[in-house]
């Protein structure tokens, strides 16, 4: 059977709305802490660009810097999942895959104190304060996978994943920040196109 053609869409826009809603309530809980980017919240198609890190479009202290995007990393057949099918297709009595597997990248960037106009670096204060926010938003992000994917499963049997490698990135141009990957199990559920079979 075949994954249904929005299967991987819905699947990342899931992940984007698990995120975000607990960037959001990680702002809530732990003072001075920013929240899921107001502007740059979005799914990208590909390698995420570094576009943004700063918040253009937030009013008043309230606002949510930084870019907060997903993106799918790759796609792979997995009878036993998650490891990779090696088998191969388009023989008599072959059967299909379990599962389509699904690597998920999510990437958060926020701002980081860079240099004074007097070619000063930052303090140790501001160092603290913007290691902290990625500290918060590590365990925030990796919270959100564990607690709030499971409950966006189409169906009742619920999702398979694994939580992958979480690793800092940056800074780079004035941005810091955090890559979380994710690997998700979309069961086939639908007739091959033209009711085909591989």
């Amino acid at each position: 059977m075949a994954v249904k053609p929005l299967a991987v869409h819905d699947l990342a826009e899931d992940v984007l709305m698990c995120v975000c809603v607990a960037l959001d309530q990680a702002a809530v809980d732990v003072p001075g802490q920013p929240g899921c980017p107001d502007c740059r919240a979005c799914l990208v198609p590909g390698t995420v660009a570094w576009d943004s890190c700063e918040d253009p479009c937030a009013a008043g202290p309230a606002g949510a810097g930084g870019q907060l995007t997903v993106n799918v990393a790759r796609m792979y057949p997995s009878t036993s999942f998650p490891v990779e099918d090696r088998e191969v297709r388009g023989l008599r009595g072959c059967t299909l895959p379990t599962y389509t597997a699904v690597e998920l990248v999510i990437t958060l960037l926020r701002c980081v104190p860079g240099p004074d106009e007097g070619g000063c670096p930052p303090t140790c204060e501001e160092l603290a304060a913007a290691a902290r926010v990625l500290h918060v938003d590590l365990a925030t992000v990796y919270n959100a996978l564990l607690c709030c994917l499971p409950g966006t499963a189409p169906n009742p049997r619920g999702r398979r994943y694994v939580i992958g490698t979480s690793k800092t990135i940056g800074p780079e141009g004035g941005c810091v920040g955090l890559e979380q990957r994710v690997t998700v199990a979309l069961y086939g559920c639908s007739p091959c196109p033209g009711g085909e079979t591989s």
